[in-house]
């Protein structure tokens, strides 16, 4: 039987006793490399999704893979997993195979899609769970991390999607993992939901261990990743902190109200890269701001409502991934 990681509970395929069991330490283990992908390739078909990967996560790093759909996020979030192979290039996890990994209990996985055992409460999921690992959390510490606690003792059937979600990220954690792989977590909680969700998981990196998440949630990225990995159609467009991916697009933004104005026009005007409509504004990301102010006023000089500002992670974004309605010289 192959070991795996299963999208309904997040936990490895490993209660045998011929799987190599996880020895129980004091904490995380200590590695130079949490986890390293040299050269990765994936294609299904004709389609390539993921198109020479070189990656390095550091222990103790909580990295956030941002890109639209289709960039290449889950594909290389189930290589990590070892769900998928790499038709070529290599990965390594805490300096093992992403497998044996999994077999110890190193890797605890939330991913985009799953369900839980039914005829259980939460609870008493949590702890058959927990039996399959020889070193876990407590169930009750699970609990409390996670926010769940008052939830312990209604039947699984019936949570609602955010409680559910929130279970599943709990499953993930019981086996006190060193790297937790998360893949688009939040997408059905609301933004109260989203924040307290992101509270636990910032509690559970705070001990020390890595984190890699993908999401296409600017705020996230932003707000709760040490780096950001910017992917686009299967490479690595930008890495580093949010901030530095920020500077990396080199532009300003300069938002109007524009009667009339047309978009090819404005495109190519001088220093405008980009054009975007935002109700009846126009938004303009902008190489050289000066000039492009100079010329949509003269062109436009009825403009009006007019603000200029630096580049946030959403600009950055589209600039870096190319996705910007109408493109400038």
């Amino acid at each position: 039987m192959t070991d795996r990681v299963t999208a309904a509970t997040g936990v490895a395929d490993s209660a045998r006793p011929d799987v190599e069991r996880r020895v129980p330490t004091d904490g995380p283990a200590k590695e130079t490399v949490g986890v390293r992908l040299d050269g990765v390739r994936k294609s299904f078909g004709a389609v390539r999704a993921v198109d020479g990967i070189d990656l390095t996560v550091c222990p103790g790093e909580t990295v956030a893979l941002l890109g639209p759909n289709g960039a290449g996020k889950s594909t290389t979030i189930d290589m990590i997993l070892g769900l998928l192979a790499p038709d070529s290039g290599s990965i390594a996890v805490f300096g093992t195979t992403p497998h044996a990994a999994v077999r110890r209990g190193a890797i605890g996985a939330m991913l985009q899609t799953g369900s839980l055992l039914r005829d259980l409460t939460v609870r008493e999921l949590l702890a058959m769970m927990a039996s399959l690992y020889p070193r876990h959390m407590a169930v009750d510490d699970v609990l409390e991390l996670m926010g769940i606690r008052a939830i312990a003792q209604q039947r699984t059937e019936r949570l609602s999607g955010g409680q559910v979600q929130r279970v599943r990220a709990a499953l993930a954690l019981l086996p006190d993992p060193e790297l937790l792989v998360l893949d688009e977590p939040t997408v059905a909680l609301d933004v109260e939901s989203r924040r307290a969700f992101w509270q636990s998981i910032r509690d559970f990196a705070a001990q020390g261990r890595t984190v890699v998440f993908a999401t296409h949630y600017l705020d996230e990225a932003d707000s709760y990743a040490d780096r950001v990995v910017v992917l686009s159609r299967g490479r690595i467009v930008a890495d580093g902190p949010a901030n530095e991916i920020r500077a990396m697009a080199g532009m300003r933004t300069i938002r109007a109200t524009i009667p009339e104005a047309d978009d090819a026009r404005l495109a190519a005007l001088p220093g405008v890269r980009m054009v975007e409509r935002r109700g009846s504004a126009v938004v303009l990301r902008c190489a050289d701001s000066d000039a492009a102010i100079r010329a949509v006023l003269a062109v436009y000089p009825d403009a009006k409502d007019i603000e200029i500002s630096s580049a946030g992670l959403e600009e950055a974004f589209l600039y870096l991934t190319g996705d910007g309605r109408h493109a400038g010289p």
